[in-house]
């Protein structure tokens, strides 16, 4: 076992007393609130942090990443390559401004894994598990494995006054911490930073709720808080635990640091336009913001890439403008702040899509092959690792999966991926599940 073993629990055990809310607003999002999340374990070894841009549905990598001009038409498609600022790489005619930043990035052609099943493939690519029997991915949470974003948030804790680990704009359903308990879970927006009217609920109290009424409802939770320690057991362990939080999360509500880091509204409405004006490009832009303040984890959750029908026409008309748009603009937007060194940023789907195109026009799931890009966060630019076969159906080099991504995300924020957690059976588990890390990279 590991030396950083570290013993966990289930579930929070709180009791509904300790549920109380300010007004409308409330402490707790969808996944867990400001309370829970904000406790951490003091550890802040890494100054690094993780953005990942995960495009749910499944990316087709052979229309963008690694297209295949010399294969039969029924499979190159109808896109063609161009070149990128790094001489010999080409990528897809619909990413011309990501191809101008192909110096900031690295592209795995020979990614790959064994599940073409959305539910289960998410998990195994935002876990580096594969789930095992029981797995039920209609649930939200469903992690049997704790999310790398959860894991770095137990691992690392909070940097400043901000959540280790934030969702945009809502949790995905294997965002979740597992066995590592609500002291890892995402804080979740819940709502479009591309909306006008977008704000953050836990972080704004109401309009109503003016300062001295925010105070008087702190002394008010004080008053409870010394009833519940009169309790014996565990409720008396909890209510302290919780009064710990509470104090966190008010604090979190009134920070000018926090509430700047949120106010998107703020940034000038030349970049707001560079960036997209976009569900995804206004969330990529706010990632930078939240790891200039010092989020370790965002993970971005847009939809909408599952193309079965008329996957090149919804690719060169809304999905991928958006993407060129986006990713861009946040690499050279990073690099200009100089936090593309320190921000790790991965951009998978779940898959990719099949090669072969089928009778509606579209590509189904396809987990045996497809790309991931990566980029910043001692990830060496301008390079392709591997490649796949001519069809781009397997690896034909090099293959890489989710194991051996879990591996390098972990070493690249400062965690060991040998070290160990214990679920609530008690049984140990390695924080990566047989990977290793992709040196290639590096």
């Amino acid at each position: 076992m590991a030396n950083a073993l570290v013993r966990e629990t289930h579930c929070d055990r709180l009791r509904r007393r300790d549920f109380i809310r300010i007004g409308s607003a409330g402490l707790f999002g969808t996944a867990w609130g400001l309370p829970q999340l904000l406790a951490g374990t003091g550890k802040t070894a890494s100054e690094m942090s993780l953005v990942v841009v995960f495009l749910k549905g499944g990316l087709s990598t052979i229309d963008t990443w690694d297209l295949k001009p010399q294969a039969p038409v029924e499979f190159r498609g109808e896109f063609r390559p161009i070149s990128t600022n790094v001489p010999g790489i080409q990528i897809g005619e619909h990413l011309p401004l990501v191809a101008q930043q192909m110096d900031k990035f690295a592209i795995i052609r020979s990614f790959g894994h064994r599940n073409s099943d959305h539910g289960p493939a998410d998990h195994y690519m935002l876990t580096g598990y594969h789930p095992t029997s029981g797995f039920n991915a209609g649930l939200t949470p469903n992690n049997q494995r704790p999310a790398h974003g959860a894991i770095i948030a137990r691992k690392l804790g909070p940097r400043h006054s901000m959540p280790p680990y934030v969702c945009l704009p809502d949790m995905h359903p294997s965002g979740g911490s597992a066995y590592l308990g609500p002291l890892a879970a995402p804080f979740a927006v819940n709502a479009d930073p591309n909306d006008p009217g977008f704000s953050v609920r836990d972080i704004v109290p109401p309009l109503d709720l003016d300062v001295s009424r925010l105070e008087s409802r702190v002394a008010l939770l004080g008053k409870v808080d010394r009833f519940a320690r009169q309790e014996e057991g565990r409720a008396n362990r909890d209510a302290k635990v919780m009064s710990v939080f509470r104090e966190k999360a008010f604090s979190m509500m009134s920070s000018p640091a926090v509430k700047k880091a949120f106010d998107i509204q703020s940034e000038k409405t030349t970049l707001r336009d560079r960036y997209g004006r976009t569900s995804l490009g206004q969330s990529c832009l706010m990632a930078r913001r939240l790891v200039e303040s010092g989020v370790r984890c965002v993970t971005i959750n847009h939809v909408d890439w599952d193309t079965h029908d008329n996957n090149f026409l919804s690719l060169k008309r809304d999905l991928l403008p958006q993407l060129d748009m986006a990713m861009s603009t946040f690499l050279e937007d990073l690099s200009n702040r100089g936090l593309l060194q320190r921000t790790l940023v991965v951009v998978t789907g779940e898959f990719g899509r099949t090669p072969r195109i089928n009778k509606n026009a579209g590509r189904d799931h396809w987990g045996p092959g497809f790309s991931v890009a990566i980029a910043g966060g001692g990830v060496q630019g301008g390079q392709v690792i591997g490649r796949s076969d001519e069809r781009a159906e397997r690896p034909d080099e090099k293959p890489k999966g989710p194991e051996d991504l879990s591996a390098t995300i972990h070493h690249l924020m400062e965690i060991r991926p040998d070290d160990e957690f214990l679920t609530p059976e008690g049984r140990p588990v390695k924080i990566v599940s047989d990977g290793h890390v992709i040196y290639d990279l590096l």
